[in-house]
């Protein structure tokens, strides 16, 4: 039995990307290039532990004119893990609309990649652009993944701000600060993500923002008056 993805080399391990058992070399070659990783595989998270993601021109990365403290970042950190789970689980596509999202082809699933949260963050980027200035204009992606992406954070920037404004008349998020932190969070992927065809090496990392949103099972998660601690 040869590598399921070589068919020369003997297979070392099995990747549940390819349903089947790889040598070590396909592994890191094939690695979120032709083989569309899922992120619980022991082996995608031991390599988004140890790679070096490849340099980048700062000056590359749009939306530069967005200023963004150190000292903005510590008094919003809550909201930034908020809205950086929104991402990950618009992401992973977590919800009713998950079957509807995930395309199928080969009878291998296709998932979200960074790129396809890159160009979620550009649409609300663009959207809170215009929310900032007084106006309103959605910018939604063609690109369903992308999409997901967005609607996970509008919908649940908008129940956060309902049950805050239900339990103390008004609510504390300001459109200005949603923007920066979604040009924050752009700038994250830009320097997480591996170059890889289909990394998932921000998705990966933006795990370590994660948090449970109440959705209806978790009734306990959080107190109607938490968004005050954010500003």
């Amino acid at each position: 039995m040869n590598c399921a993805i070589c068919g020369i080399r003997k297979p070392r391990r099995h990747c549940p990307g390819v349903h089947g058992d790889i040598c070590t070399v396909c592994c890191g070659t094939e690695r979120e290039q032709s083989v569309d990783c899922p992120l619980d595989c022991v082996y995608l998270r031991e390599a988004h532990a140890h790679e070096k993601p490849p340099d980048f021109d700062p000056d590359s990365v749009p939306n530069a004119d967005i200023e963004v403290t150190e000292e903005f970042l510590r008094a919003n950190e809550v909201l930034l893990a908020f809205i950086g789970t929104a991402v990950y689980e618009g992401a992973l596509d977590v919800g009713a609309q998950a079957t509807t999202r995930m395309a199928v082809v080969g009878g291998s699933n296709i998932s979200c990649t960074d790129y396809d949260v890159r160009e979620g963050l550009e649409a609300l980027v663009k959207t809170y652009r215009t929310l900032s200035a007084g106006l309103y204009y959605e910018s939604l992606p063609v690109n369903t993944f992308a999409a997901a992406i967005v609607d996970s954070v509008q919908a649940r920037l908008a129940d956060l701000k309902k049950r805050e404004t239900e339990a103390t008349g008004s609510t504390s998020i300001r459109d200005a600060t949603v923007l920066s932190i979604l040009a924050f969070l752009q700038r994250l992927e830009y320097g997480h993500n591996n170059g890889r065809r289909r990394s998932r090496a921000f998705i990966d990392f933006l795990a370590g923002f994660y948090m449970p949103i109440d959705g209806g099972d978790h009734e306990d998660s959080a107190e109607p008056d938490e968004p005050r601690v954010i500003l």
